[in-house]
């Protein structure tokens, strides 16, 4: 199987592309893969990628916005470059043997492989991540580690390692895309398509994922981006703000003005938010256990996670699931 470096590399020639699209996969992830190389043909003026949707099954593929895609069943034999595979929910369901022994064979036929979103587990549990460097969505990181003691995970936005890619999401896919588009055919077109979307900054892949939105307010002050980045690394066990501060050299007091300024938020309001919002995620789209949840998010007792719950969504974390 070929390095990196035979995709990741100046080349004029067109690149293939198989995209194997899962059930409930995406719609942004799935263009954020697609339209990058639509927009790179029509801004080169010729033909840099082809590409194809492939499916598990001979039937479309149902997305979770509501529509399906036309796709041809995936080949025993890779008439691609590269395959990408993008997925979202129902991961163990779908990872069906007969699949992930597919992938298997197909993989030292193509230069690479590529894991958008949770298309990384599809390639973990294939056993094509073993002993090297990977990332998903940042929702699962933690779980994908647990689950997959070979694989080196990085919060990583996305992560070349070998003839693999993976990647956290649809706007790292997206950087992803850029990247390649760039180290084939040059900087400057890969500029230019990211115009085409009014997309910036080209992020590089070792940039970490930041799970909140309000990051993105936050590079406006590099201050206020590390204490966001110190409280999302510890939702387990909280940081007093005053130790946030200092290990940010800031004053307490300088810390909340900031957060003042820019979210209109103390920060002890926006870290309990942000440990919430992660209660609500685990409560509904893991099986976790109510008390797990807690600990998880910091919280020292199941009756101060259940109050905290129940005054920032306005329901029990139970009747929640139950839901």
């Amino acid at each position: 199987m070929k390095t990196e470096s035979s995709l990741f590399t100046r080349d004029p020639a067109t690149l293939s592309v198989g995209v194997l699209v899962m059930p409930e996969a995406n719609a942004f992830s799935l263009a954020a893969c697609v339209d990058p190389m639509r927009a790179a043909n029509r801004k080169a003026g010729r033909t840099l990628f082809r590409w194809t949707f492939l499916s598990p099954a001979a039937a479309p593929v149902p997305l979770t916005a509501g529509f399906e895609i036309a796709a041809r069943p995936l080949p025993d034999q890779a008439d691609f470059d590269l395959l990408v595979i993008v997925a979202g929910f129902r991961l163990e369901e779908q990872s069906s043997p007969d699949l992930l022994a597919r992938l298997r064979r197909l993989a030292p036929q193509v230069r690479a492989m590529a894991g958008v979103d949770g298309g990384s587990w599809f390639l973990a549990r294939a056993g094509l991540l073993d002993g090297r460097a990977a990332t998903t969505h940042w929702e699962d990181l933690e779980k994908f580690a647990s689950r997959f003691p070979s694989v080196d995970v990085r919060r990583d936005r996305y992560v070349i390692s070998g003839p693999v890619v993976t990647t956290g999401g649809a706007a790292p896919c997206l950087d992803m895309m850029l990247a390649l588009i760039g180290s084939r055919w040059g900087a400057d077109l890969a500029l230019r398509v990211a115009g085409a979307f009014l997309y910036e900054p080209l992020h590089a892949g070792s940039v970490p994922q930041m799970a909140m939105p309000a990051a993105r307010i936050a590079r406006a002050d590099p201050a206020l981006a590390r204490a966001i980045a110190l409280m999302e690394d510890h939702v387990d066990d909280p940081l007093p703000i005053a130790e946030i501060a200092r290990r940010i050299g800031l004053s307490q007091r300088r810390l909340e003005m900031l957060f003042a300024e820019r979210l209109s938020l103390s920060p002890g309001r926006f870290f309990l938010d942000l440990r919430l919002d992660e209660a609500r995620r685990m409560t509904v789209d893991t099986g976790l256990s109510l008390q797990e949840i807690a600990l998880r998010t910091g919280f020292a007792s199941q009756t101060a996670f259940a109050r905290a719950f129940r005054a920032r969504f306005g329901a029990t974390a139970s009747s929640l699931r139950r839901g």
